[in-house]
């Protein structure tokens, strides 16, 4: 790093420690600081967003970030943070234009038929302009920042020292590891600077949703898209945050809640990919019962197995199968020490036990699993990313279907794409496909044991192997074991003297006699009895027989 870099990191380290102190948090610059003595967490979560809003872009990508991991952050915070709108001003156009024509190696106009210098969004890494194919047929135009990279990147750098600093002066921070977050932070804005990852993830939910006519993708022109352009048709309609829902009568309303909600169960349950952004500014309304899906660059992916997982959850907690619970949450790859497992256990059938007796229509599967999850968040149990993006993504969608329809229970759309998918378990086919693929499996490893014993005979002849043994308690059990050791060992020297003593006492003919031995030989067989007492004593109060 030249002196001018660390210059700048400096000077911004001391900006950003301003605005923290500012809103509050300068303690997490002073050695050994917990929080200031006047620090109020009523209005910690508004002060902690304005924070990240005044500190810049990239600390509001952070925050959204941070809003996605109700395993770290509290509920009060997560909240808070999901107001946060990643904005800023639009780049000079002729710097967009650079772009466009370095990344396709085509002119603007050769490129475009027309294209619109006034854009319709504007973001921290790339805004959006409309614009013309060649042949007349409209577009948006997704382009990159010039220079977005370099600029996150040092923002990074800056986010890792930030995390080491807050790591080593915050104690009640000394459960999360900072670290390993600044990292997913990174993966995921890795991720977004290369737009053709937003583009295979849209042509993907397209061909998902190609034959409903209820639901509209754009397509990707790939001809026009590159690492830093992003060129789709554009979806028809208004942005849901833009309509004024009080013009629709209560029918449109649910219908169109239920349209939003439906398309969501199908991306979830049906094809294992879904939009992991449900914002309203994502969902274009074309009519009560027609929507398009924009912006693409948040997804998550379900496999067929945790689909199934999922249902079988979801069945249990209809069916109130409360024992059953627990072992549905390992299966989602969702596991806890052993140390809280009674905890968990033991608490989870209390928040289940309000939910005793209602019939299934009664029951507020959102609620439930609100509970269940908030119960995982405060015991810290680490829930895998998949499952996080679910969460919220349910968490946005239940909120923005209730807004749409206050009546409306999301979880309800979902029953027929759990009740067809948990049947489709037990089809012939899947039947067929399970039992072919463990079959696979077994003979697979079959087939490859006898190379495994040859490599383990080889490293047995080389002298490669290793055994390594790891006692808990290894120390006691050595202890033990001596102890043992020593009472046989006494107790073989016991038995020595006892016979040879009684051996000395019978053949001695000479000198004085008691009983009919000879005196000579009792000093040592009341000695071995002596012992012998001695080790009866010591296993009565061990214990040990």
């Amino acid at each position: 790093m030249s002196r001018d870099d660390k210059r700048g990191t400096i000077s911004r380290l001391r900006d950003i420690a301003q605005i923290a102190t500012k809103h509050g948090f300068g303690y997490v610059f002073r050695r050994g600081g917990s929080g200031d003595a006047s620090d109020d967490r009523s209005t910690r979560a508004v002060r902690l967003r304005e924070m990240f809003e005044e500190l810049g872009p990239t600390f509001v990508k952070f925050g959204q970030l941070l809003s996605t991991r109700p395993d770290l952050v509290p509920q009060d915070i997560i909240v808070e943070l999901r107001r946060l709108q990643d904005s800023a001003r639009p780049e000079p156009f002729e710097a967009i234009r650079g772009v466009v024509e370095d990344d396709l190696g085509l002119t603007l106009e050769q490129a475009f038929e027309w294209f619109d210098e006034e854009p319709i969004g504007s973001a921290s890494v790339g805004q959006v302009h409309v614009a013309g194919l060649p042949g007349g047929q409209e577009v948006v135009v997704k382009v990159q920042r010039p220079g977005a990279a370099a600029t996150l990147a040092a923002d990074i750098d800056l986010l890792y020292k930030l995390a080491a600093l807050a790591k080593d002066r915050v104690k009640r921070l000394s459960f999360i590891d900072l670290t390993s977050l600044v990292d997913e932070f990174a993966r995921t804005v890795r991720h977004e600077l290369d737009y053709r990852n937003e583009a295979r993830s849209c042509e993907a939910v397209r061909g998902h949703f190609a034959a409903n006519e209820h639901v509209d993708v754009p397509k990707v022109h790939w001809r026009r898209t590159s690492e830093r352009v992003l060129t789709m048709d554009r979806v028809a309609g208004r942005p849901l945050a833009h309509v004024d829902l009080e013009t629709m009568t209560t029918d449109e309303r649910r219908l169109l809640a239920a349209r939003i909600a439906e398309s969501w169960m199908q991306m979830v349950f049906a094809d294992g990919l879904f939009h992991a952004d449900p914002h309203p500014a994502n969902i274009m309304v074309i009519g009560p019962d027609h929507i398009g899906l924009i912006d693409f660059g948040m997804v998550g992916v379900l496999s067929k197995g945790d689909r199934e997982s999922a249902v079988r959850l979801f069945g249990d907690i209809l069916e109130q199968n409360m024992e059953r619970i627990p072992r549905d949450l390992k299966s989602l790859g969702i596991n806890y020490p052993r140390e809280v497992e009674a905890e968990f256990s033991e608490r989870l059938t209390l928040v289940m036990a309000q939910y005793v007796g209602a019939s299934m229509d009664e029951i507020d599967v959102r609620g439930v699993l609100h509970d269940i999850f908030g119960l995982i968040y405060e015991l810290e149990i680490t829930l895998p990313a998949r499952w996080i993006l679910l969460d919220k993504a349910l968490a946005t969608l239940a909120g923005v279907a209730l807004e749409i329809s206050p009546d409306f229970n999301v979880f309800e759309t979902a029953r027929p794409y759990a009740r067809r998918l948990y049947l489709e378990r037990f089809s012939p086919d899947r039947i067929a496909s399970r039992m072919s693929g463990d079959l696979g499996k077994y003979a697979s490893a079959l087939l490859g044991y006898p190379f495994q014993v040859s490599e383990l005979l080889d490293e047995f002849k080389d002298g490669e192997v290793r055994i390594a043994i790891n006692l808990e308690e290894l120390r006691a059990a050595s202890d033990k074991g001596l102890a043992a050791a020593n009472r046989v060992a006494v107790a073989l020297v016991t038995s020595a003297v006892i016979v040879g003593s009684a051996l000395i006492g019978t053949f001695v003919k000479s000198g004085p006699h008691i009983f009919g031995l000879a005196w000579i030989g009792v000093p040592g067989f009341v000695a071995g009895l002596v012992l012998f007492g001695w080790l009866v004593v010591g296993m009565i109060r061990s214990g040990a027989w």
